[in-house]
């Protein structure tokens, strides 16, 4: 009898010692409800005006989950195979709305827009609770599957964040997230999840997006400006910039949240508003 209350105690105090801080326990709970990324949602009612961006013109479409930069289709008779781009993860507000927390996400991939069947890609989302607690989760996913956490790569506002998406073959691919402030880095090699996602290489994208979790989407957080940076697409012979890329607007319940530039070849900002 006393051993067993020993061993109880024990167990008791073992659990109090383990027990995570309230902001881990509310990330690790939010991952467990199978966190996802997905294709392009077209919001068609004014798709595609030309408007001002930086000094040139760009098609504009909008979208109730992503906005940012797209590359359609690669040059001629060719596929894209890898895309890169760097940003400096924002400070990030709450959202509209009474919630208890608003999120966003800030990605490279290929694929997903004029070919849904799969994404490769990377990035790192941005969170804030009601009571102002914010945490940047890094994570990788090859839709249509789940997305999952990089694990001891840690991220925080400031940090220079490079993202690299390769793919080696339809169905293989290697992501990599470069933390050029602290010098840290972290990859994963990736097979598509099923014979019908693999890559087409159709498209690749520097996006912020409205992400899934249950099957609908999260509260939308003020991530100020995302500034994609070095963004380019190789195929296996060209190198590929955002000249011709498609504008991305994000527009929910007839509103549009935010504001979407193309600075030069090789850079995207996107603005909440």
């Amino acid at each position: 009898m006393k051993l067993s209350l020993f061993l109880a105690t024990a167990i008791l105090a073992t659990g109090s010692l383990a027990r995570p801080s309230d902001n881990l326990r509310n990330r690790l709970n939010r991952r467990a409800l199978a966190r996802g990324s997905k294709p392009l949602v077209r919001v068609f009612d004014d798709e595609k005006t030309d408007v001002a961006a930086g000094n040139d013109t760009a098609n504009v479409a909008y979208s109730s989950n992503w906005s940012g930069a797209v590359l359609e289709s690669p040059p001629s008779g060719q596929s894209f195979k890898s895309a890169y781009g760097t940003f400096t993860v924002p400070t990030v507000s709450k959202g509209t709305g009474s919630q208890s927390s608003w999120s966003s996400s800030a990605w490279v991939g290929i694929d997903g827009d004029t070919y849904g069947n799969a994404i490769l890609q990377a990035g790192v989302d941005f969170t804030i609770s009601s009571s102002g607690a914010v945490t940047y989760d890094s994570w990788y996913e090859w839709y249509p599957d789940y997305a999952y956490d990089f694990s001891n790569f840690a991220v925080s506002v400031g940090n220079v964040i490079t993202i690299s998406i390769v793919s080696s073959s339809s169905s293989k691919g290697t992501v990599t997230l470069a933390n050029k402030t602290t010098g840290k880095s972290v990859s994963k090699t990736l097979s598509a999840p099923d014979s019908s996602s693999t890559l087409a290489g159709e498209n690749a994208e520097w996006i912020v997006e409205d992400f899934d979790e249950n099957n609908a989407e999260v509260p939308l957080s003020d991530f100020h400006t995302v500034t994609f940076t070095g963004a380019v697409a190789k195929t296996a012979s060209e190198s590929v910039g955002l000249t011709d890329a498609t504008v991305i607007d994000l527009k929910q319940n007839g509103v549009v949240r935010t504001s979407v530039t193309i600075e030069s070849d090789s850079s995207v900002k996107i603005t909440y508003e």
